[in-house]
């Protein structure tokens, strides 16, 4: 008797499920407006030549960081110079002129180099495992 109420709730089931798929219309757009492109303009660069003076310098006594840097321009002329502590001991100091047809640069050391021979100071603290030969069992 059970099955007969199933089998019947199963075929109510499909034919009230058995219904055509119901298609709305696609929504209706306006057509895309395009507006011209404004012409291209050139960029403006300024008219006076470039004229400028900088410097920076960073000693840091933590890091051993040591340099520093200046700069002066005036129009194509260009100078300047940089001063580095290098690892080995030495400074190395670059002085550049640049007057529009080149940079031309002036490398030269302060010191001499260091090198001295590397002894480590790391002592492994591992100890090997003590050696336990394996447990004998009585065999019966």
């Amino acid at each position: 008797m059970s099955l007969k109420v199933i089998l019947v709730a199963c075929v109510a089931v499909v034919a009230l499920a058995d219904k055509a798929p119901v298609y709305h219309q696609p929504p209706v757009y306006a057509a895309p407006t395009y507006h011209a492109p404004s012409p291209y303009k050139q960029p403006e660069y300024p008219t006076a030549p470039p004229k400028y003076n900088y410097n920076y310098g960073v000693a840091d006594g933590y890091s051993g960081a040591n340099f520093a840097a200046s700069e002066s321009r005036d129009g194509y002329k260009t100078e300047g110079s940089y001063t580095v502590d290098l690892p080995d001991g030495r400074k190395q100091i670059v002085k550049y002129v640049d007057n529009g047809d080149g940079l031309v640069a002036e490398v030269t050391y302060e010191g001499e180099a260091q090198y001295p021979e590397y002894k480590p100071t790391y002592k492994p603290t591992y100890k090997p495992a003590p050696y336990h030969a394996a447990p004998k069992y009585p065999v019966y």
